[in-house]
């Protein structure tokens, strides 16, 4: 069988593409998950390492989806050339288990790690240059300003969460924080 693996870090990013070119291949068995690889055991690819079999091969559109550091790489690899799999990264082709392959895939590999510190190190010092502007504000902008809260704070006196959601376009789970935040400093 042909298994196909596509992954992106968060839930709003879109497995489209990655899904099509699995297509393309024609993947037998598609996993497919919107989760981070850096922080998480990555439970669909766990059961496809657990299904996958002896002349089976696994496609992944980018090595960066493959694994999450190249430590994780080569173990992963390891374990699935034990088992006779065969693997095929779309954007490198297909590795082969000998030396020569695993050579290519493990340069490949501390090449993706690389990349993904270099990320990391670009974003820290933009953090750092953003600190020292003044006005900085850690984390994600306010959706809503402190007005159109206190309005829809009023609105919830006489009307229930959902008209005030409706009215507003203030989601009940925001309603809710901000109501209680409210009463909390009320006392």
């Amino acid at each position: 069988m042909k298994y196909g693996y596509a992954r992106v870090s968060t839930r709003h990013q879109d497995l489209e593409g990655q899904m099509r070119q699995l297509e393309e291949e024609h993947c037998d068995r598609i996993y497919f998950e919107k989760i981070t690889g850096t922080k998480s055991n990555r439970p669909e690819f766990q059961k496809l390492l657990q299904e996958i079999q002896t002349g089976d091969t696994l496609v992944v559109t980018k090595l960066d989806r493959f694994a999450r550091s190249t430590q994780d790489a080569l173990n992963t690899i390891k374990k699935l050339f034990e088992k006779g799999v065969k693997i095929n990264v779309l954007n490198l082709g297909v590795i082969e288990n000998t030396s020569t392959g695993r050579l290519i895939f493990t340069i490949f590999s501390a090449f993706a790690d690389f990349e993904r510190d270099l990320i990391v190190e670009r974003t820290q010092e933009g953090k750092e240059i953003a600190k020292q502007r003044p006005g900085f504000r850690e984390g994600r902008p306010k959706k809503f300003s402190q007005q159109q809260i206190n309005l829809a704070m009023r609105l919830l006196e006489e009307h229930s969460y959902t008209e005030v959601e409706k009215m507003t376009g203030i989601s009940k789970s925001t309603l809710t924080r901000y109501k209680r935040k409210l009463q909390l400093t009320r006392g």
